[in-house]
């Protein structure tokens, strides 16, 4: 299923833009929000989808992906209904490539090798360990491999040459680097040490990288298309969610979307 991740950047390449991964959290704002919005990213044209899983203790994430996880919690959003929500979409004919991205905890408690075959069974293409050191992402490697999903290791500014190497030669799919020191939320700049961060995966591998962590602007867009070929945008798209009513969730997500490829 990796091969839909790779054909999906390969286009934005092709067409001379950078691609869009929306992030979204499964079960927010409502719990039965997740299908419309999803179909209405697609139609506005997100090239790949990240799709949260929530957890009670997200250390990476900042207030707003916070209070989106508390609420889908709080929605009844469990590990299974993520994996129903993910086969929902597929059942409704939605194509785009979905990474769903959530915390190693969770996965575990229902066994990697379940997790990730109801995961292929489901539609997904590829799994990000929020939580998981490369040295330590052994086990669902193995797991992902054996089910033909993708795994996406997150980099940061402060990985080492070593941690780099080693989730390059796992990866596939893509490469997720994040792009400031701290966790997820809106920021008004772009860290500089991230193009070298960048330049330093793309010497250990020719997947697509992307860049995640604070981009909320189409100029941020455009300063990460510059020497990235992706852009995943999280806190600001949940946080239109979070404000809007619950009935203009996709209006709002293709609206805030569409707003990034001006």
């Amino acid at each position: 299923m990796a091969d839909r991740i790779t054909h999906a950047f390969n286009s934005a390449e092709t067409e001379h833009r950078t691609a869009l991964a929306p992030f979204v959290t499964i079960g927010h704002p409502a719990r039965d929000s997740t299908l419309s919005i999803i179909k209405s990213l697609s139609e506005a044209g997100a090239d790949v989808i990240e799709l949260g899983m929530p957890f009670s203790d997200p250390l990476a994430e900042g207030p707003v992906i916070q209070k989106s996880s508390h609420r889908a919690l709080i929605n009844g959003i469990t590990p299974q209904s993520c994996l129903d929500n993910v086969a929902d979409i597929r059942r409704a004919g939605i194509e785009t490539p979905i990474a769903l991205m959530g915390y190693y905890n969770p996965m575990l408690q229902m066994g990697l090798d379940t997790f990730c075959n109801k995961a292929k069974q489901a539609g997904v293409d590829g799994i990000i360990g929020a939580d998981l050191p490369a040295a330590e992402s052994g086990p669902l490697l193995e797991a992902c491999a054996e089910n033909e999903l993708a795994l996406v290791p997150l980099l940061a500014l402060t990985s080492t040459e070593e941690t780099i190497r080693l989730a390059c030669r796992q990866a596939s799919g893509f490469i997720y680097c994040i792009s400031v020191l701290g966790v997820t939320g809106v920021r008004t700049d772009i860290s500089a040490q991230v193009e070298g961060l960048v330049r330093k995966v793309r010497s250990h591998t020719d997947l697509p990288v992307a860049v995640g962590f604070g981009i909320s602007t189409a100029e941020q867009v455009r300063q990460v298309g510059a020497y990235a070929d992706g852009a995943v945008v999280g806190s600001a798209l949940v946080n239109a969610l979070h404000n809007g009513n619950d009935a203009d969730a996709p209006e709002i997500a293709a609206r805030f979307l569409r707003s990034l490829s001006e």
